[in-house]
């Protein structure tokens, strides 16, 4: 821990500090969490301690949003922000702008960038990478402006329908109420990019399509947007036979998150198998996301940064273990 950093802000404008350190100042512990510092005020100085590197990214993320801050900012736009600052940009005109009801929806990494661009390109696209990153929504909110364009006539969402640490049996009501939980992100998606009367309306017409992954089989999906979510939980065979459903006029986007595989012990998940076998096919995109994408609270890419760490360290363990018993 380094000597205090002191960051003046001017000019000086009281109404610009309040908007940016927000009510009991917890935009600025929003900032903190993200750096790992402590933020100390009096007036328009601020104080920063912790390590020199966080230090200078909070000192810059305090600029930016007292730049910002003529009008209220809430903890949201804290939060979206630093995933802005983060990437050394305030937005990125070059990313694709998606018609929804969320005007202000873009990709805010440039890897986020890359994967609308990604699925506007390409029939088939692959979006992997850990929990927080937008691959979901990105590709829900991809389908809603293809639906919206005329693009496509139908959306089709699925996921498969396995445990993670529970039994379907076990949950109450018929099927149809069993699955209902393991699609509910898909729902939330929808009504927050389109409006829940508009999303009960095109359920009604069978414009929009959720449905687990086993009732995929057997069918031929013409002029869709087909979303295949949690695609680590699909066995190699089910990854086959989702990819063979594409038809005319359609575009399939995969999401999924290899570190967080719910298949029974010595199943391998098609989305691993899928990269590998499917990675120099021509027309089909794999946008690998990190832990720099999560755009979710501060805290969720420093969680993800723990485990990773957790996972080298045993696996660096497990090496020496191994060496030590050759030897």
């Amino acid at each position: 821990m380094g000597r205090p950093t002191e960051v003046v802000l001017e000019p000086l404008d009281n109404q610009r500090l309040a908007n940016l350190c927000g009510a009991l100042d917890e935009n600025l512990r929003q900032i903190e969490t993200a750096y790992d510092v402590t933020i100390a005020r009096r007036g328009e100085r601020f104080l920063l301690q912790g390590q020199a590197a966080e230090v200078a990214l909070a000192a810059k993320a305090l600029r930016e949003f007292y730049e910002q801050a003529h009008e209220h900012l809430t903890v949201d736009d804290i939060q979206l922000g630093l995933i802005e600052v983060a990437n050394r940009r305030k937005s990125d005109h070059a990313a694709p702008a998606l018609m929804t009801r969320k005007t202000e929806l873009h990709g805010r990494t440039p890897r986020q960038v890359e994967y609308l661009k990604n699925i506007q390109a390409h029939d088939i696209t692959f979006g992997i990478g850990p929990a927080g990153t937008g691959k979901t929504y990105l590709a829900v909110a991809s389908a809603v402006d293809a639906f919206e364009r005329q693009l496509v006539e139908r959306i089709i969402l699925t996921r498969p329908a396995v445990e993670a640490g529970e039994r379907l049996g076990f949950l109450p009501g018929d099927l149809a109420q069993k699955v209902d939980p393991y699609l509910r992100p898909l729902y939330d998606a929808l009504y927050d990019l389109m409006g829940f009367d508009r999303v009960a309306k095109l359920f009604e017409r069978g414009s929009i399509e959720i449905a687990p992954l086993a009732f995929m089989r057997g069918r031929t999906l013409n002029h869709a947007f087909i979303i295949l979510d949690e695609a680590q939980n699909t066995t190699p065979e089910q990854m086959k036979m989702f990819l063979t459903r594409i038809g005319i006029g359609a575009k399939a986007v995969v999401t999924g998150d290899l570190t967080q595989i719910d298949l029974p012990r010595g199943h391998r998940s098609g989305l691993l198998e899928a990269r590998e076998v499917l990675a120099s096919v021509r027309g089909i995109a794999f946008t690998e996301f990190q832990k720099e994408d999560v755009v979710r609270h501060p805290l969720v890419a420093r969680i993800v940064e723990a485990y990773d760490n957790q996972a080298t360290r045993a696996a660096t363990q497990a090496a020496l273990a191994a060496k030590k018993e050759q030897g």
